[in-house]
């Protein structure tokens, strides 16, 4: 694969602006001592002396960052991989120095007398000896630079991985939960509208009909919106209720009691529908008196507070994810991925009769793409 011209033009601008910006600050400085102290030397002759040092580092640069990734400091065998870079670092600061040396010879105007006066081999050790310690830092720099951008690069790509798997996660829950309306419901209903047929109440037989035709398009809705405003989420548990009102007739009594400023918040799609068919599971289902399933929404501060009462027997001998419908535990589990800690589900005994489900999430009218932290 061809390397990407572009991206390749802009790393060589970097490392030159890197390499200039380095050589002008230590020149800059060295010329202020070199005055401090009395001896007279042209700037531009410090520029031309710093300058190549680090302008061959900016062309060795690239073959330091192969090198990097070809002898990876990993913890198996990490002495002889510190070994190899030892010997490759020492061999790179010699050559450095030779080349260097050679361009100070081939700009005598700059170079001093003094030190044209040496034999090469003699001015060539001088320095290799002066700058070791500063190749072997520039070397470990680069090093140090690769291995740091290579691992924030596979942090990133960990990262994205994780995220799109979570938003794949999240996106199959979504459709497990639409195909797990309950299938008694379902078998309830159609019974119900056989019933109605056979008793002749054709209005009611239509009305349930059209009603659970309307239930099931939203169930079964494409969408890959997580979360819906509070407003479209009661309308789909009151239709569902309207269903069970007809099945039950004056055995099931409802209440929807939401503040108004609360219906343009957003809440995970389909969290109370589950919540209320475990509702009626646990609290009417199973008595003959007539029975109230209670749903209220209300901000408090920030947060949005909804809750589902029934007036059934309440908690007692009752298993809190028993039931046909979404257990409390799966709800609880979808909102700790949208709200991270910043939430909360209890069940409890309601002070008056029956039992309760809290759920407490933040209040914010845009659909949230990722946990909102406290």
């Amino acid at each position: 694969m061809k390397p990407d011209r572009p991206l390749y033009v802009k790393r060589v601008l970097q490392l030159f602006v890197i390499a200039t910006f380095l050589g002008v600050f230590l020149a800059s400085q060295q010329y202020i001592m070199l005055n401090i102290q009395g001896e007279k030397m042209p700037l531009i002759g410090v520029l031309i002396f710093s300058m190549p040092f680090w302008y061959l580092w900016a062309l060795f640069a690239p073959l330091v960052v192969w090198l990097a990734r070809r002898v990876p400091l990993v913890r198996t065998h990490w002495v002889s991989k510190v070994a190899a870079h030892v010997l490759i670092a020492s061999v790179l600061a010699f050559l450095h120095s030779l080349i260097l040396v050679a361009i100070q010879v081939a700009l005598q105007p700059a170079a001093s007398e003094e030190m044209l006066a040496q034999p090469f081999w003699k001015l060539f050790v001088s320095f290799a000896a002066y700058e070791l310690s500063i190749n072997l830092l520039a070397y470990s720099a680069i090093v140090g630079i690769t291995y740091a951008t290579d691992f924030y690069r596979r942090y990133k790509e960990r990262e994205l991985v994780a995220s799109q798997a979570l938003a794949q996660l999240s996106q199959a829950q979504l459709r497990a939960l639409r195909m797990q309306l309950n299938p008694h419901f379902l078998f309830n209903t159609m019974n119900t509208i056989a019933m109605l047929v056979r008793k002749q109440e054709s209005d009611e037989a239509v009305r349930t009909i059209a009603g659970l035709s309307d239930l099931l398009r939203y169930v079964l809705e494409d969408t890959r919106t997580h979360e819906v405003p509070l407003r479209q989420e009661l309308e789909f548990v009151e239709r569902y209720l309207a269903i069970e009102q007809i099945r039950f007739a004056d055995r099931l009594k409802v209440h929807v009691d939401a503040e108004p400023d609360t219906l343009d918040g957003h809440i995970p799609n389909l969290l109370l529908q589950p919540i209320v068919e475990n509702a009626i599971h646990h609290g009417i289902a199973s008595r003959a008196a007539a029975s109230l399933i209670e749903v209220t929404a209300r901000k408090v501060g920030d947060m949005l507070v909804l809750s589902v009462r029934d007036d059934g027997p309440g908690l007692a001998g009752r298993d809190e994810d028993r039931g046909d419908g979404v257990g409390l535990g799966n709800t609880r589990a979808r909102l700790a991925r949208l709200y991270g800690e910043v939430q909360s589900l209890e069940l409890a005994d309601s002070p008056s009769q029956g039992a309760v489900v809290t759920i407490t999430l933040p209040f914010h009218t845009e659909p949230v793409t990722a946990a909102i932290t406290a």
